[in-house]
């Protein structure tokens, strides 16, 4: 698919081209000599000095036999590179534990309440299990 969006922008690139020379052709009748002289010779220039070069995509260079890696790269990475790379992945790692031992302390916190209103309140806990009592409040409220 890559292939038919690049023949696409070619044949787009060359009636854009071509529509731009009619229009100059057109206007170029009605000039001097001179002037339509020196206009050949720098369009003559340009068409030699054009770039004709195109960029490659990700497909022709590994078809070529080369190879995209993930790696350190070649030289010039050192130590400091290493360290700061790896870095942003311990400190989501240090983040994560720091939320998760957060998270327990609430729960046990949340538990404890619930275990001292229960064990202060005037009913005994069986009375909680009981499923009479629990039918007497479900429809005392």
């Amino acid at each position: 698919m890559t292939n038919s969006y690049q023949q696409r922008a070619e044949i787009i690139q060359d009636r854009f081209g071509l529509k731009t020379a009619s229009y100059l052709s057109a206007g170029a009748a009605a000039l001097p000599h001179d002037i339509s002289e020196r206009l050949r010779v720098a369009r003559t220039q340009a068409v030699a000095n054009r770039k004709t070069g195109r960029l490659d995509t990700a497909v022709q260079v590994v078809g070529a036999g080369g190879s995209a890696t993930l790696g350190w790269g070649g030289g010039g990475f050192g130590w400091w590179a290493r360290i700061g790379s790896a870095l942003p992945l311990v400190v989501l790692v240090v983040g994560l534990l720091v939320i998760n031992s957060i998270q327990n302390d609430n729960r046990a916190r949340e538990l404890a309440e619930v275990d001292a209103a229960l064990l202060t309140d005037e009913l005994p806990p069986a009375a909680f299990a009981d499923p009479g009592f629990i039918q007497f409040l479900k429809t005392t409220r």
